[in-house]
């Protein structure tokens, strides 16, 4: 029966590609638990078979106590102190003795216990082989074959037992799938669940298109060209922005192909989705104005506080920069990660007018001037106190309708007016003093904790309570996203 017992670990080995001390450890749990049946479900037992002979034993194991402690509950496999050393004289607490015991002939343990204890310490090996296969491919794209559809998601069989799996969101909409097709993913995630794959492909990241372009574009692989992020709407389109190192090469020339064949072969893997390769560049306006394409724009203006354009163009060519359901400018959002706000030329400099004369009416109201100095600043860049108290003295004197005597007066009203505010400031926040959770709310910096505060709102709980309109009355500066995600964290933390 020994020879039975290593010709059966050979044969699990050879097939399932596992390493026979696994499978002589999946043996050794299903003898010691066979052997259970025998010696009670209480105790504890250890089986040890010899690798070469197949020769096995079994020992029953106690956990020694001190004689007074506590912990002793379970007689049938803990022993006092006391009792220990009459067995083992040099035994101590917290060791472990064992006695050798009768072993279970292994021709009459269950066989139904024994398969299922090897299976599982099998698929706990593959399992584990496969993790350490693709751990470090986080980031490939990988091929394999649809081996079934499972409620909206697809299986994709790898080979060497591997499965990956495409969930139904990471599944380009509408694309057919069949059992049988070869289908390639983005490899995102390597989880080593207990069930089920642990292989997650997608074929809706913007990474599966980035990594597509790296394989048809050989400036790409080479270095010479360089991909700087991704925006798509799934089968529908999708925007690259590219950039190359060497000055002579046109990347969007280089990733469009001979008669458009590299952009096309791209096109095809992703369902016919429509690709715009567009240049990136430093300044972040044009970066915009090329995103943009192909709509024209005629008019841009930076608000890099709230991080976000007004961005103009004509009345005809206003439908085309948005784009159907507004595709066309979200991409170039995503693409460039600043917020774009869309709107005829005539709208734009209409909005612009406004800004200008609320900035013009600050400055009246803060510096005490009139509107013909208030313009002057308006027209000259300055937008805020801050600006016209702090810049070096040099711009403010490259302005013809300002002698030294003007300028020195504005600096010392701005400065003069922020210090006021400043220790209204902090008077205010001296009473307002925001809760430790409310700081710790996803999303939260200071500032915005103490805003809150000041507004009445200073717990985590309170901030959950609230709807976005509410929030939105008591600090109208908040802007109706960042209000909604602040109060949905406030939720999360909340009521976890």
């Amino acid at each position: 029966m020994n020879k039975n017992i290593l010709l059966m670990v050979d044969v699990v080995s050879n097939e399932k590609g596992v390493e026979k001390e696994l499978i002589f450890e999946a043996l050794e749990a299903a003898l010691a638990s066979a052997a259970k049946e025998q010696y009670g479900d209480e105790a504890e037992l250890r089986v040890s078979i010899d690798r070469e002979t197949g020769e096995y034993e079994t020992f029953r194991r106690w956990t020694v106590l001190e004689d007074d402690s506590e912990e002793f509950e379970y007689p049938e496999r803990q022993i006092k102190l006391s009792y220990a050393v009459k067995e083992q004289p040099d035994a101590q607490a917290e060791d472990v003795i064992e006695r050798k015991v009768e072993s279970v002939d292994f021709g009459r343990i269950g066989a139904q216990k024994a398969k299922q204890v090897i299976v599982q310490k099998v698929r706990e090996a593959e399992r584990a082989q496969i993790v350490a296969a693709y751990q470090d491919r986080v980031g490939e794209l990988i091929s394999g074959q649809v081996k079934r559809l499972e409620r909206g998601s697809v299986i994709v069989d790898l080979g060497a037992n591997a499965e990956a799996i495409i969930l139904r969101d990471h599944l380009i909409p509408r694309e057919p799938v069949r059992p049988g097709d070869r289908i390639r993913g983005y490899l995102y995630e390597v989880s080593p669940q207990v069930r089920g794959p642990q292989l997650f492909l997608s074929r809706t990241l913007p990474q599966y298109l980035m990594e597509l372009f790296k394989l048809e574009v050989p400036e790409i692989a080479q270095g010479l060209i360089e991909l700087k992020g991704a925006a798509r709407d799934p089968g529908l389109r999708a925007k690259i922005a590219v950039q190359a190192k060497d000055k002579r090469i046109d990347p969007v020339g280089a990733c469009v192909g001979m008669r458009g064949s590299r952009v096309q072969s791209v096109s095809n893997e992703l369902a016919g989705e429509r690709v715009d390769i567009v240049p990136w560049d430093e300044n972040v306006a044009q970066f915009v104005i090329n995103a943009m394409a192909p709509a024209e724009v005629e008019t841009i203006v930076v608000d890099e506080e709230a991080h976000s354009m007004t961005i103009g163009v004509s009345e005809e060519k206003l439908a085309q920069a948005i784009g159907r359901g507004g595709q066309n400018v979200r991409l170039a959002s995503e693409l460039t990660a600043w917020t774009l706000n869309v709107m005829t030329t005539a709208e734009a400099e209409s909005k612009k007018d406004e800004e200008n004369q609320s900035v013009v009416e600050m400055f009246m109201q803060h510096l005490d001037v009139d509107a013909e100095v208030a313009t002057v600043l308006v027209q000259e860049g300055f937008t805020t106190l801050e600006e016209v108290a702090y810049v070096p003295t040099q711009e403010l004197s490259e302005i013809e309708e300002f002698d030294e005597q003007i300028i020195e007066e504005l600096r010392n009203r701005a400065r003069d007016v922020l210090l006021t505010k400043a220790i209204a400031k902090a008077e205010q926040r001296a009473h307002a003093q925001p809760a430790e959770d409310l700081l710790t709310v996803e999303g939260m910096d200071e500032d915005t904790a103490y805003q809150l505060a000041e507004a009445g709102i200073s717990t985590c709980e309170a901030l959950a309570d609230l709807a976005t309109d509410e929030l939105l009355e008591s600090l109208p500066d908040f802007g109706e996203e960042r209000a909604s995600k602040l109060i949905m964290s406030a939720r999360a933390k909340a009521y976890a």
